[in-house]
């Protein structure tokens, strides 16, 4: 990448189209995080449990590749675009207009009391805020802020509704406001941020 280059310092990222394994690979990965934080193993199990993980390990350890390259967070067509980082959750529109995405906080996002993890809402929002100024058109840029109003307990395992939009663009500002809703319309949360276009060679 070069010093003038308009994505900054950021490698150009193409889309990734891996074979079914892969998806099956996420899933699987994404149960196991669900069940480590869940399942109390008798000491037997979870030597066993530890024997295999770290066998699964060093089954992939020999192909680790640069930024950009693996198949995690360019499977447009997986839940959370194949990122074990990213929450599992499917784009169901995309465009100049907004971006939608419907899914669920699972066991793994657990905060207390049967609610997500108040930390894991943010994540959401910000991933979100990153597809709708690209799908506006806007170019790479980086979260100045953002801010978060909590409007009722966010629960597990429920389905669940995130839609934002371009509301006002300003030189290198786009601000950008978003809700988040239950099947029902209920509002959870709701979220405004502002994204900075990159300068040249910036990270």
């Amino acid at each position: 990448m070069t010093e003038d280059s308009p994505q900054g310092g950021f490698p150009k990222f193409t889309p990734a189209t891996p074979g079914p394994d892969y998806g099956r690979l996420i899933e699987a990965l994404r149960t196991i995080q669900d069940l480590a934080v869940s399942t109390d193993l008798p000491d037997d199990q979870l030597a066993l449990a530890a024997d295999q993980a770290e066998k699964l390990a060093a089954t992939m350890a020999p192909y680790v590749v640069p930024e950009g390259r693996s198949p995690a967070g360019r499977s447009l067509r997986l839940p959370g675009r194949g990122s074990l980082l990213m929450l599992p959750w499917t784009i169901e529109k995309y465009g100049p207009d907004g971006v939608r995405s419907t899914g669920v906080f699972r066991r793994f996002h657990l905060g207390g009391n049967g609610a997500a993890h108040g930390g894991t809402l943010p994540l959401l929002f910000d991933d979100l805020f990153g597809l709708v100024q690209r799908a506006y058109g806007r170019p790479i840029s980086r979260t100045a802020f953002l801010h978060i109003d909590y409007r009722a307990v966010t629960p597990l395992n429920v389905p669940l509704v995130v839609e934002g939009h371009v509301t006002n663009v300003e030189g290198r500002k786009t601000f950008i406001e978003a809700t988040l809703k239950n099947a029902d319309g209920k509002l959870l949360a709701d979220s405004n941020a502002l994204m900075v276009q990159l300068l040249p060679g910036q990270q």
